[in-house]
């Protein structure tokens, strides 16, 4: 007999337990959308239509139709998509940063820096930029910054004064490799970096929206965004009387200011209006929150092995969480909710143009580490 892949996926009612099986195929889950011949105003119907039915499919790892009683069904190539533009972006981050003198400080940067990961910020930038009608090369400056400040981040996130781990994407981390100091160095060139990058190397853009690109970036990880978060989260450790709200505002700046970031910088860049990057900026939160308790699922029911990064430690560190507030099929039904929200905030773009960030959406929601 033919051996089978199961993948979960998520329905309205489904609390994640769903699952669906399909002979020697590895299946990705994937919203999928109608697109064929129909005219403009009828795909919009049918795109809210479908958002709000909240249908979630799961197509194979190769391009295939899925049949429904009033048509054929063409799906992204999600797994292509993300390779190709990763592969993309790494090129880019890889040129961006060279080893020169210093050595050390250029080796630290690009040892966290091109150590993988999913490019999940980046390849949204991308797919914003490209959904509001700009070029996807006026995109790559600023999809690097979002991944260098990322890298940052996750360097000082690691050290010993802050979450004290040792692992990170399946490596020892940084300051396990170079020494505590070198390590808030490398994070500290990278952040500096970021803005320089965005300013110096994107080109074909008004200067007026490349300082705006720059101004929403700055403000996701300052005392705004990504810092604001980190010191309530740092301050909220061990305590009883965390409740959700304080947990959702660690999280809108901590998690999701620098995913808001990557979305909003991409729309910027690609000469969206201000109407298409508000409806871009709630989506981001959205999925900028969704990141979060997926995060949060993922580090009470994965092992270190799965995730690449060290399970259990925010149990360990008694923080506030969403399965510690909420209990672990809440949190999932949470997260179903932020689901169809983001969804909801793509309705009336560009019916083929918004597939890679619905499908970027459902690959936050759905993956496994």
């Amino acid at each position: 007999m033919s051996s089978m892949n199961v993948v979960t996926w998520v329905g309205p009612n489904s609390k994640w337990n769903q699952t669906i099986t399909t002979k020697n195929q590895t299946l990705v889950p994937f919203l999928a959308i109608p697109i064929s011949s129909l005219t403009n105003q009828q795909r919009r119907r049918k795109l809210v239509s479908s958002f709000s039915s909240f249908k979630l499919y799961a197509i194979l790892t190769n391009v295939v139709k899925v049949k429904t009683k009033e048509e054929t069904i063409p799906n992204i190539n999600f797994n292509a998509y993300m390779l190709e533009k990763a592969n993309i972006v790494n090129k880019a981050l890889d040129e961006a940063i060279v080893l020169k003198e210093p050595v050390k400080i250029h080796e630290a940067m690009r040892y966290s820096l091109l150590a993988g990961g999913k490019r999940v910020r980046p390849i949204l930038c991308i797919a914003a930029c490209k959904l509001v009608g700009g070029k996807e090369e006026t995109a790559i400056p600023s999809a690097c910054a979002v991944e260098m400040i990322h890298t940052m981040s996750l360097i000082h996130d690691d050290l010993p004064c802050m979450d004290n781990d040792d692992l990170r994407r399946g490596k020892p981390t940084n300051h396990k490799v170079y020494g505590e100091d070198v390590a808030v160095l490398a994070g500290d060139a990278l952040l500096s970096f970021a803005f320089e990058h965005v300013a110096v190397s994107t080109t074909g853009v008004p200067p007026e929206k490349v300082v705006k690109a720059i101004a929403e970036l700055a403000k996701s990880v300052g005392k705004e965004g990504l810092v604001a978060g980190q010191i309530v989260d740092l301050e909220s450790e061990g305590l009883s009387n965390v409740g959700l709200k304080t947990l959702e505002f660690i999280h809108l700046r901590k998690t999701a200011a620098l995913l808001e970031a990557s979305v909003v910088m991409g729309a910027i860049i690609g000469g969206g209006s201000e109407d298409e990057i508000g409806k871009l900026r709630k989506f981001a939160r959205c999925i900028g929150l969704l990141f979060q308790v997926v995060d949060d699922i993922l580090d009470v029911t994965k092992s270190s092995e799965e995730l690449g990064k060290t399970a259990g430690k925010d149990l360990a560190a008694d923080k506030a969480t969403y399965p510690k507030l909420l209990g672990l099929e809440k949190s999932k039904e949470f997260a179903e909710k932020l689901i169809k929200d983001a969804h909801d905030c793509l309705i009336g773009f560009d019916y083929e143009k918004v597939a890679p960030l619905l499908a970027l959406t459902n690959y936050i929601a759905y993956r496994q580490n």
